[in-house]
């Protein structure tokens, strides 16, 4: 048998429960030892949790000693309500096994422990006991809510309280796990301190399947602050849908999966009125919005204010740009910017735009003598950011090489 120390990974406790392990030997005078049932080592192993019907506090950590010279402790596991390892070592003369990391709140932990004699015959001893529930908790909720996505839909995880140190940052990344079918690289990035965008490297493949998870719950983030239940979220994504409005040529064009399946004469911001360049991810669709000049900032006094019924309007921004239809400039489309921002075409265009278009998809806007989209705060401009930047805002991989790694492993793992 190996005397190396073991690492483990896991979390959870509760009431202690003593419960014995296995039964008795089976050893008799004939036969290797290693192949009997393992013996009940109950007077060979100590913990530092005292049985009881009081959960114990999960800021002390576990320790597993081995009593007396008969045995050694081969093998600790220990395991959580919720199919956890906690993570520990065992010392190389297998003396003690301690944890790691903090015991998790409010769970049951069962503990295994598996000793060895002299000769090699096998003992075991299982333990289980619960931890107090956590006072703070941290929560999560994930959006957008579960439905079916173009291709650049981000994931977003809001947090209930701030988490700016670093190592917290860390526990609480690790535990936001992503899988995709089929898989694409990703990773977080934490946009402030109670919120974070994921997204993949690429975009989502078409026709993908999306869950996002937390394992936060009973997790210590930071002394004090634990992690909640936290509600999972599944997406659907669809048809590979870019859009890209040249605001030079005043030109959209659609493509699907690949394709162009239509290219539209539009008018974009004027001087002034710019529209912004760049990637924005559609947020939403209506079919009637009152437009009025004075929600963007231009006064009722103002010879550029506007008070306009417009139809099939496909946000982009949370400030009201909008891919809408604009029967007024029809003489423009295709051949100036008049708009005050948004990207305006016919009513019949507009109305083909708003069948074919979907929460999640692509619009990019190239040429224009605006500002640049807004990375956060303005909609999902996430896309504007480089993948190598992006990896800079996860707590767990930035300065790392770019390329698949365990940490990377941990947080999006493939469900094929």
């Amino acid at each position: 048998m190996s005397h190396t120390p073991r690492l483990w990974t896991v979390l959870s406790c509760s009431m202690l429960v003593a419960s014995l392990g296995a039964g008795a030997t089976a050893c008799g005078s004939k036969g290797s030892p290693l192949a009997a049932r393992p013996y009940d080592a109950a007077d060979q192993v100590g913990f530092n949790q005292k049985a009881g019907s009081r959960p114990v506090d999960p800021g002390r950590p576990l320790e597993v000693t081995a009593k007396g010279k008969d045995g050694r402790i081969t093998d600790v596991t220990v395991t959580d309500t919720h199919g956890r390892r906690l993570a520990g070592e065992l010392s190389a003369d297998g003396d003690r096994w301690h944890s790691t990391t903090p015991l998790a709140a409010g769970v049951r932990y069962t503990v295994t422990v598996r000793t060895e004699k002299p000769d090699g015959s096998p003992g075991q001893r299982t333990l289980s006991f619960d931890t107090t529930p956590a006072h703070k908790l941290l929560k999560v909720v994930f959006g957008p809510d579960a439905g079916t996505y173009g291709v650049g839909q981000p994931i977003t995880a809001e947090l209930s309280e701030p988490v700016a140190d670093k190592a917290a940052r860390a526990v609480v990344e690790r535990a936001l796990v992503v899988e995709s079918a089929p898989r694409t690289e990703g990773s977080w990035y934490w946009v402030d301190d109670k919120k974070l965008h994921y997204r993949p490297k690429e975009y989502w493949p078409a026709h993908a399947t999306v869950s996002v998870r937390s394992n936060l719950e009973g997790i210590q983030v930071a002394p004090g602050l634990h992690g909640a239940t936290g509600a999972p979220l599944k997406l659907e994504i669809g048809d590979r849908v870019e859009v890209e409005t040249d605001a030079s040529s005043h030109q959209l064009t659609f493509k699907r999966n690949g394709e162009v399946i239509n290219t539209i004469p539009v008018t974009t911001g004027k001087p002034g009125f710019s529209t912004r360049n760049g990637y924005k991810v559609v947020l939403g669709k209506q079919y009637f919005v009152q437009m009025r000049g004075d929600t963007v900032g231009i006064s009722q006094s103002s010879s550029e204010y506007y008070n306009l019924p417009v139809y099939y309007a496909t946000r982009v921004t949370w400030s009201g740009e909008y891919v809408h239809a604009a029967p007024w400039s029809v003489g423009s489309q295709g051949y100036a910017n008049v708009s005050h921002g948004c990207t305006g075409m016919s009513t019949g265009n507009a109305a083909w735009f708003y069948e074919n278009i979907k929460e999640g998809d692509i619009v990019r806007v190239v040429n224009s003598i605006g500002e640049d989209m807004d990375p956060f705060g303005n909609g999902f401009g996430d896309w504007n950011v480089p993948w190598k930047k992006w990896r800079e805002g996860s707590a767990l991989i930035a300065g790392t090489p770019d390329g698949s790694t365990p940490a990377d492993s941990a947080r999006l793992r493939p469900r094929v």
